[in-house]
């Protein structure tokens, strides 16, 4: 006899029910090792979870080591764009605006051009060492887009780079079209350099959420994310709908019409794990909220699911235990 599994949701102050999420294979947690889920002989795999995300710079042979013996899958975060420190040595790998001026930092978010050919080259080289030296189940990039401070509500989008390089290698094309293209060049590489170093291993995307019409179709106009275009060469789509940081903090529905957009923008192919915010970062999310946020996130065309961000939920216990709760029936 089948046992139906349900998920209770807490939404307007009404407890419904919905069904449970078999279609879900991916359970995560980001932003570092859970390792009170695993203390005191308790395991990932009891509280549900099954796979870990945690930043390049994290990624060490014994945290490959530890999440696998747990049975989980661990993934790593790549930044593409927004290493900073970078711009120390070479400020000539600034984004510069139509004025001809280094773009200020929109609220501390530093891109970096993407025509830079020696930044790139630097990334390039770091990616394939993170995949020859560690047996990662996968890498996401993350901000993989144009200069920008879009995590907000009012995102600030400045229209870069329009520097020497870029003016000359997009002449007479048409901006946006060629400005997508070379963020999509980049996936196209690293994509390359996945299937050489360690084929088996996923490439996802952390990605903005939003559709291609909102906010005059800024997406590709003033982000360069080509959605289409990179279905060519990633895996994994992973929308970030957090619905609090993004002005819906009373609205979780939100999420899951951002990723149905995303699945019929994309199609049925598509795989998508949407990464969505447990944690408070500018808006709170209340703890009786959180069974709310994961059935939206979980809900087709999603496939898996991660929640944002472990240094934070791991001082929430309520939180905690109302993700293990769910993830545990979502099994």
């Amino acid at each position: 006899m089948l046992r139906r599994v349900w998920i209770p949701i807490l939404l307007a102050g009404l407890v419904q029910a919905e069904p449970g999420r078999s279609h879900i294979k991916v359970r995560g947690i980001y932003g570092g090792v859970p390792q009170q889920l695993m203390e005191n002989g308790k395991t990932l795999a009891a509280s549900g979870v099954n796979a870990i995300w945690i930043g390049e710079r994290g990624i060490t042979k014994a945290r490959v080591q530890q999440i696998h013996a747990q049975g989980a899958k661990l993934y790593a975060e790549f930044n593409t764009l927004h290493r900073a420190e970078y711009l120390k040595e070479h400020p000539d790998a600034a984004p510069i605006g139509k004025d001809g001026k280094r773009a200020p930092a929109p609220h501390g978010w530093q891109g970096i051009c993407p025509t830079h050919v020696a930044y790139r080259k630097w990334r390039m080289n770091a990616f394939r060492a993170l995949l020859k030296n560690h047996a990662v189940d996968g890498v996401w990039l993350d901000y993989h887009h144009a200069h920008a401070s879009w995590e907000r509500a009012d995102p600030v989008l400045p229209d870069t780079c329009h520097c020497e390089r870029c003016k000359e290698q997009s002449k007479g094309k048409d901006w946006v079209e060629w400005r997508c293209g070379v963020f999509t060049d980049w996936v196209r590489e690293f994509k390359e350099i996945r299937d050489e170093v360690r084929p088996k291993a996923l490439l996802g995307t952390f990605h903005c959420p939003w559709t291609d019409r909102e906010r005059e179709g800024a997406l590709k106009r003033r982000l360069a994310i080509d959605l289409k275009a990179q279905a060519k060469y990633i895996d994994v789509f992973s929308p970030m709908p957090y619905h609090a940081r993004f002005g819906h903090a009373k609205d979780p529905a939100w999420i899951s019409r951002q990723t149905k957009w995303l699945g019929e923008f994309l199609g049925a192919d598509a795989r998508i794990w949407p990464i969505v915010q447990l944690a408070d970062w500018g808006e709170a999310v209340p703890a009786e909220q959180i069974a709310a946020v994961l059935d939206h996130a979980t809900r087709a065309p999603s496939s898996g699911v991660m929640v944002f961000a472990w240094g934070k939920l791991r001082k929430q216990p309520q939180k905690v235990a109302a993700m293990v709760e769910c993830y545990r029936a979502m099994r």
